[in-house]
């Protein structure tokens, strides 16, 4: 006779989301070394397997009562390690207006101690629209950081603008030969202006800025997997490798304790990549620690559209975006072909709907082996890209809050402006990729917009700012129903990746976020501020917030710390 397996931990609940049709059922999660062991309905099924059954066999037992077990929340794309790089100093997020960001500036100089000339000042998530219809420069510096080293990453991360000092102090000229397409902007004299377009040309600044000590990015990168795992997520795919060290970050991280949240990481293979940097990148697939991996590849086919470096058809309102980021794209089709052949997935950055095209192209091409291949971002696409997509069988991976809180409805915004109309009104058609079969995963693209899985499930189907009935929607037709935006953080995601997963059954692994309201029959601007229960992580519970609950938080409002 054997000895029934032991059960780490049962969690009860009169609401489930059970299986892949997400049926809620009222019962119980019994969960054993990482795995579901079994799920409990308490129906007829539940007399076959009596819940006394489990709990007398479990090391732990909650009980969530009416909070509701999700599958757990996966971000399909963040930067955790290198856009702390990006996250520095003041955040200008959601400031719209060049005085205002004037304002911020000059008092963030005056109340921070620092030698003019010698200390840097920093900022982040600056967004273009304050230049209006004028030259993207650092004339905005003038009379408030005269003579300051300053280095300001705009919003989407992909430009950065600096002080005349600090163009002084990296020696850049603007005519710098870089491996991308990317630039450095110059004024009508040529001379640089202290836009730095792609990563590329911010590097020639970059590798001058002092850094943190590599404990205190140890300790920072802990502190942001945390507030992630607060937020509801169980795990996020890292599509990058910024920092040369990233692994031991990572692995000095485990040495004080596990991870908050699993991380899948996907390394960028940039423009100018020989062949030896891509035998590199498959030798380092298969790392890995107790809650980190490295798999599958980043690439990147184009820019932003809102710094001019996307790759479209016909230029935007500027007379830009007519190149990929890669000087031959053959060559980042050489180097999917080569990841294919080896049966790595890839997901690529691309953005305009010339590069989206190529990307489709060229997935369509390769032939079947059973690898996924996803294409990241999908700005604005024309029904005939759309196709291409579909045709390729390429999965999707969408950024909803970049649409939500970046774009307007009457496309006064930056973004909307350098496409006109037309093209921006195909802005982020989740909806038409669903409807037309695509596989559509959802995520923040963390430092870009904020990391909030409430949030963003929230605006993907509100297609407006989480909690603001009062900004109008962005192209609302294009809304996700509450089914197709959690799936996109659960089993769309797993499906993104060529793996099965993001579902609550026997067998599935064991990632669960117990949220206080259900995300399927809730108000999406109420879900955003629903309180997380617990967070569990390969059947451990990493985050649980029921004695913050019991001890007279009010439900509704509660934000984890």
């Amino acid at each position: 006779m054997t000895t029934p397996e032991p059960i780490d931990l049962v969690i009860f609940s009169s609401s489930i989301l059970h299986g892949g049709a997400l049926t809620e059922t009222a019962g119980f999660v019994a969960i054993s070394n990482g795995r579901i062991a079994h799920v409990g309905r308490a129906d007829g099924e539940q007399a076959a397997n009596p819940a006394a059954e489990w709990t007398a066999r479990a090391k732990q037992v909650i009980d969530v009562g009416d909070a509701t077990v999700c599958p757990g929340l996966i971000d399909a794309h963040i930067h955790p390690i290198h856009g702390a790089e990006i996250a520095r100093g003041l955040d200008l997020g959601g400031v719209t207006e060049l005085d205002a960001v004037r304002a911020a500036l000059a008092r963030r100089a005056a109340s921070t101690p620092h030698a003019v000339g010698s200390d840097w000042l920093f900022a982040w998530g600056l967004d273009p629209v304050i230049f209006g219809d004028a030259v993207f420069d650092n004339s905005l510096f003038d009379g408030i950081l005269d003579g300051e080293l300053v280095f300001i990453t705009l919003f989407d991360g992909h430009a950065s603008l600096v002080s005349d000092a600090a163009l002084k102090l990296a020696g850049v000229t603007g005519t710098e030969e870089l491996p991308s397409t990317g630039y450095v902007g110059v004024d009508q004299h040529g001379k640089p202006n202290g836009m730095l377009y792609e990563m590329a040309a911010q590097e020639l600044v970059r590798r001058f800025l002092p850094q943190p000590s590599f404990d205190q990015r140890v300790d920072e990168l802990g502190k942001l997997l945390r507030s992630m795992a607060e937020a509801g997520l169980v795990a996020g795919q890292m599509l990058d490798f910024g920092a040369p060290d990233t692994l031991e970050v990572l692995e000095a991280l485990e040495r004080r304790g596990e991870l908050a949240i699993r991380l899948r990481i996907s390394p960028w293979v940039m423009p100018g990549a020989t062949e030896e940097d891509l035998k590199a990148m498959l030798a380092m697939q298969g790392r890995h620690g107790r809650r980190w991996h490295v798999h599958g590849i980043k690439l990147m086919m184009d820019g932003t559209i809102d710094n001019g470096t996307a790759w479209l058809f016909e230029p935007d309102t500027h007379g830009e975006s007519l190149h990929p980021l890669w000087h031959d794209p053959e060559a980042l089709a050489a180097a999917m072909k080569f990841f294919h052949e080896h049966r790595i997935p890839t997901t690529t950055h691309a953005i305009g709907d010339k590069a989206v095209s190529f990307v489709a192209r060229t997935i369509g091409a390769l032939p079947k082996n059973g690898t996924v291949h996803r294409i990241e971002h999908i700005e604005s696409i024309p029904d005939s890209v759309l196709a291409e997509i579909i045709s390729a069988g390429a999965a999707t991976s969408l950024q909803p809050t970049h649409c939500a809180l970046y774009s307007r409805a009457d496309h006064t915004d930056n973004w909307s402006r350098r496409l006109g109309s037309e093209r921006a009104n195909h802005a982020w058609r989740t909806r038409d990729l669903r409807d037309a079969g695509a596989i559509v995963a959802l995520g923040s693209d963390w430092p870009i917009a904020p990391f909030d899985p409430r949030a963003i499930i929230a605006s993907a189907q509100t297609r407006r700012p989480a909690g603001r009935p009062d900004v109008e929607p962005v192209r609302p037709q294009q809304a996700l129903s509450a089914r197709a935006a959690l799936e996109g953080y659960t089993s769309q995601y797993w499906r993104s990746v060529g793996e099965e997963g993001g579902i609550v059954e026997s067998g599935a692994r064991a990632d669960l976020t117990i949220v206080g309201h259900n995300p399927l029959t809730t108000a999406p601007d109420e879900f955003a501020q629903t309180p997380v229960i617990l967070t569990v992580v390969d059947g451990d519970v990493v985050v649980d917030n029921r004695q913050a609950l019991t001890e007279g938080v009010n439900r509704g409002s509660f934000q984890p710390a």
